[in-house]
């Protein structure tokens, strides 16, 4: 079989080879006329690809071997380029350092490098000669170069254009699938007499069998019926004992010490773990992706899960393409039912699919409905295929839609699986070979891995396959973007959309991981220690394991890959210096979770790494030899033990991406930091009294982007010293958090200086302000969503989003918030120099979202004018003691869309805040009321309620609100029984009682019994209370037959 990716991975290595020849490398006297007769031979030779890859196809198997040889000899170029790519660095560092500290050495690089600069001629020599018998080889078989159109790549899309976002299938809407969820709901809602029931649902690839799965899992009468739900992607045979593993990694939440606890083998402990977790509880449990069909280990798994949990009715939802497999997960439950066949999608549902895929809710142009009937005809009733063709016509100009499909999508085998070949052919349609590079790295990852987007552009900018045309302006960190936005076009990546991220990851359908796999014969996946012998060592340049085998094993594989490998993964397993060194042309290196202590010294000596990731590694300390790696562009340390980054972190010249963060404040920075001038990602700065770590070490990290915390900011002199940073021109610096330190002595502060000093960007989204001792913000600060000073070109719209003052105990008052129409979150935190805010303070914050104002304990009055603010989905004004009822913010009937409210206690305008409830007398129940009312789906569905100690009734305002799904009451100290009209709340589900010290009784059986929804019941600090709340409590007192049926129950 002809190998897809070899042609684009040899012009991929061939480009990079000749980018590095035309950069730095001239510059090293000596090797000019040789590196500029190596460049001329690649390019000659690239030429020349694709009549070679036309030919491949055809089974030319001279060309083939050809291929092959000039991959290894490409690979070679690369390397022996990138070794003086790597000695033009280390001059550019020394040469730095020599003249920091004043030290003449002008002769000591030519004479240290002689046996250097001989070694590396007599390799540039022994490529040449291997290019011109490449050559040769290519005349004699008659290749010759071809006039090749290449491929315009479609335009970056606009940071804003959400039309091209593609969602995980946990969220995205399905087409056509609604009956079957409909009907299978039914089935799992269905009273059971078995502890475990099992329904499969069956289909060949492409069907939406996950889809649909995970639709259900998400499916609200799920949610309702069942107390637990478990996801595991299953993907391969994998013994009984994995699957045990999955689960229980599944089922609970902090999985990083999960993963270290399921590392034990012992059965009966996983088993023993699963069962606390699903005692007495009604689950339910989707295997996706089963390829296993041992009748014994269905039988053995199914036998186990009974015998966990006496409870009936839990179910476990199967998905697999294999019929023989539905038949033996349902025998080993003895199921009456067949499994559930999912059929073909009808032709207007993939019509519409393919529709939204090409042109979104715009008009179909006429090109695309005179395809229609043969385009759908070839989609088969297959959602993937519907979306894959899509996405390649999307990728297409409409001109070119008839050829596409003439020559290639109506000439497709009808023996081959036909979603297969559509996806071979999207693959072989993507516009450049350095995309297909891109997607065929991918295959290193595990099935049903989440991916994070920037640790893919890392990894593939690390490999050299974002390399941009010479006229291009973009970075390769844009170029990475681009090609994960054609990716998705495709339909050869999912996103997976999480609000909580700030960094979007992807996903593959199994079918594109299957064609992935297959198309990546340079890639290597060994699981449980499986190492073994490569027969094609010398083109294996990805490896991925969770560990090695034995000593002897491991020895036998790195030397059959000691030349080749670029990227290895390595994850909990071990590595020594030893078995380093063996890899000296490592590009990549991934030790993430390893159980390696210290990192090797001998690390220093791969000159090739570009990316080395540690993060969640037992590893604690770096050696200084890091810092010889002039070529790492990404440092990922996040979740590691590590302490300190190494003195000469400066050196890393080259570095990019440094992914550490400490929230130490007493953390020391490494010197001139400020020396890493390509540095995007840096997380936190702790500024320092000495030169070298003082604040101004930020000015030249001119491209730093994303986020960035600034502590210490006590230590800054004042404005001048403030406006080195030069904040305000770092255009890519969204989220940032100025922090100075707490509990400072002394009553003479220059807060208000350095902070006016500290002007963002007016493209800033998210500001925090920690200990500010100032008594008034910068002008600058107000002016921030009206500044204009971004080049013509730019879009002068306000950005800011998100805004907290937290600790400013100094501050008077905050200025209303002029002209913040992008305000999407407000938080006022312990600033207890506030007393009064002004109720016009949001008149311009129409988009505002959440509004937290918490712990300001002289805050007096907020008459916050609602009306302002129609688009709140949480409030939260609590913990402010001595703010008056009176004062609080009125109009709560206009606040259609909130959901979350929490509020109290406040004081009486009177000063007695001694009479039950009158603390809440002048609250606007009644606009609250209204507008819960309004609309089941846009009612408030949070409460939380805060008290005082001596208080004995509840504010009788909450039995109105009857759409509350959450209530939580806090601190109402002197309630001695709660009233029946809690019966009221229906929609309950869950209930929060802190703090009633004298509480005894609550509501009757009756009105406890009408909250049928409710699932859990929290009652903390209420010792009166638990006496009466146990099984064992009897009498006309005990309050045991009110709670026994709640499922998730709690009194302490």
């Amino acid at each position: 079989m002809a190998d897809a990716v070899i042609s684009a991975t040899i012009q991929v290595a061939l480009e990079t080879a000749v980018s590095l020849a035309t950069d730095r490398i001239g510059m090293l006297v000596g090797f000019k006329k040789d590196v500029a007769s190596m460049t001329r031979s690649l390019r000659f030779i690239n030429a020349l690809l694709a009549d070679a890859e036309e030919r491949q196809q055809n089974q030319d198997r001279g060309v083939q071997e050809w291929l092959k040889s000039l991959e290894e000899v490409a690979y070679d170029a690369g390397n022996v380029l990138d070794e003086l790519n790597y000695e033009s660095l280390r001059h550019q560092v020394e040469s730095r350092n020599q003249h920091k500290r004043k030290v003449c050495c002008f002769f000591s690089f030519s004479n240290t490098n002689l046996a250097f600069r001989w070694r590396m001629a007599s390799k540039v020599r022994g490529i040449k000669l291997k290019l011109n018998e490449i050559n040769q080889e290519a005349s004699d078989l008659g290749l010759f170069e071809r006039a090749v159109m290449t491929a315009a790549l479609p335009a970056a899309a606009d940071a804003g254009d959400k039309r091209n976002r593609q969602t995980d299938s946990v969220v995205a809407p399905m087409i056509g699938r609604a009956d079957d969820e409909s009907k299978i709901v039914k089935m799992l809602l269905s009273p059971s007499e078995k502890v475990v029931s099992c329904l499969p649902i069956t289909g060949m690839g492409g069907l939406g069998k996950t889809t649909l799965a995970k639709s259900i899992y998400n499916n609200k009468q799920i949610d309702e019926h069942f107390n637990k739900k478990i996801w595991v992607c299953v993907s391969k045979k994998a013994p009984i004992l994995d699957l045990f593993k999955l689960i229980l990694l599944q089922l609970t939440e902090k999985k990083v010490e999960v993963e270290e606890k399921v590392e034990v083998e012992d059965r009966n402990v996983i088993v023993g773990k699963i069962g606390n977790q699903l005692g007495g509880k009604r689950y339910f449990l989707v295997l996706d992706d089963v390829w296993d069909d041992d009748q014994a280990l269905w039988d053995d798994f199914f036998t186990t899960l009974r015998g966990l949990n006496p409870t009936n009715g839990s179910w476990c939802l199967v998905t697999t393409r294999i019929g023989q497999v539905a038949d033996i997960v349902s025998g080993a439950l003895m199921m009456d039912d067949e499994a559930y066949a999912l059929g073909r999608l009808p032709d207007n549902l993939c019509w519409s699919i393919l529709k939204e895929k090409v042109v979104g809710g715009g008009e179909v142009p006429y090109e695309l409905k005179a395809i229609k009937e043969r385009i759908i005809k070839r989609c088969d009733g297959l959602p993937l295929a519907a979306s894959v063709i899509g996405g390649l016509l999307r990728l297409k100009r409409k001109e070119e839609w008839q050829s596409i499909l003439e020559n290639r999508l109506f000439r497709l085998s009808g023996d081959e699986d036909p979603v297969m070949q559509i996806l071979k052919l999207s693959f072989d349609n993507l516009p450049s070979p350095n995309i297909k590079k891109c997607f065929a790295y991918c295959s290193i990852f595990p099935k049903d891995t989440e991916m994070e987007g920037d640790m893919l552009i890392e990894l593939w900018m690390a490999e050299g396959f974002l390399q941009g045309d010479l006229n291009s302006q973009m970075m390769m960190e844009e170029i990475g973007m681009n090609y994960l936005r054609i990716l998705l076009q495709s339909s050869l990546l999912e996103e997976i959309i999480d609000e909580s991220e700030t960094s979007a990851s992807y996903k593959m359908h199994d079918l594109v991981h299957d064609l992935v796999e297959l198309i990546s014969k340079s890639t290597k996946v060994f699981n449980s220690g499986d190492a073994q012998i490569i027969d094609n060592g010398n083109q294996i340049r990805y490896l991925a394991t969770d560990s090695f085998g034995g000593g002897e094993d491991r020895e036998k594989l790195l030397e059959s890959l000691s030349t080749s490998l670029h990227t290895l993964f390595i994850v909990n397993g071990y590595l020594s210096g030893d078995m380093l060194m063996k890899l000296k042309n490592l590009y990549v290196l991934n030790l993430s979770r390893t159980r390696t202590r210290e990192l090797p010294v001998s690390i220093g000596k791969l000159i090739h790494l570009r990316y080395v990731n540690l993060e969640w590694s037992e590893i604690s300390i770096l050696p200084n030899s890091l810092c010889k790696l002039y070529n790492l562009q990404t440092l990922a340390l996040s979740g590691s033990n590590v302490k300190d980054l190494p003195k000469g972190t400066c050196d890393l010249i080259s570095l990019r991406h440094l992914h550490y963060y400490k929230s130490d404040k007493e953390f020391q920075m490494p010197l001139e930091m400020g020396q890493l001038t390509c540095l995007q990602t840096l997380e936190f700065f702790n500024v320092g009294r000495e030169k070298g770590r003082r604040i101004g070490e930020l000015g030249s990290l001119k491209n730093l982007k994303g986020k960035l915390r600034i502590r210490n900011l006590e230590l800054v002199k004042d404005k001048e010293g403030a406006e080195e940073a030069k904040l305000s021109e770092k255009a890519n610096l969204f989220r940032l958090y100025l922090e100075w330190a707490p509990d400072r002595e002394g009553d003479d502060y220059n807060d208000e200086d350095v902070l006016d000093g500290l002007r963002p960007h007016p493209k800033l989204e998210e500001l925090v302000i920690w200990n500010f001792m100032g008594d008034q913000f910068p002008r600058w600060l107000m002016d921030l969503p009206t500044t204009t000073t971004l080049p013509e070109s730019a879009t002068a719209l306000p950005k800011l989003a998100s805004l907290a003052f937290n600790f400013c105990n100094r501050c008077r008052e905050l200025l209303p918030l002029q002209n913040f129409t992008s305000l999407k979150e407000l938080e006022i935190y312990r600033c207890s120099g506030l007393t009064t805010l002004p109720g016009d303070m949001l008149h311009s914050c129409a988009s505002l979202q959440k509004l937290w104002v918490s712990h300001c304990d002289n805050l007096i009055s907020f008459p916050l004018d609602l009306q302002q603010t129609p688009s709140l989905l949480e409030l939260e004004l609590y913990c402010c003691p001595k703010l008056k009822t009176s004062m609080t913010p009125k109009g709560f009937g206009f606040l259609t869309s909130l959901r979350e409210l929490a509020i109290g206690p406040f004081s009486d305008d009177d000063g007695d805040d001694h009479e039950n409830s009158s603390i809440y007398n002048e609250f606007d129940w009644s606009g609250l009321i209204s507008s819960s009312s309004s609309s089941s789906s846009s009612a408030l569905h949070e409460l939380e309620l805060y008290g005082l100690p001596h208080m004995e009734s509840l504010p009788p305002q909450i039995q109105y609100l009857t759409t509350l799904t959450s209530l939580m009451l806090r601190d109402f100290g002197g309630v001695k029984a709660l009233p029946d009209w809690f019966g009221n709340s229906a929609a309950l589900e869950e209930l929060y009682l802190i703090g009633f010290k004298e509480l005894r009784h609550l509501p009757s059986e009756d009105a406890m019994r009408s909250l049928t929804k409710l699932k859990k019941l929290r009652v903390i600090g209420s010792p009166l209370l638990k006496e009466r709340c146990t099984p064992e409590s009897s009498g006309p007192d005990s309050q045991w037959s009110k709670v026994s049926h709640i499922q998730d129950l709690g009194i302490r």
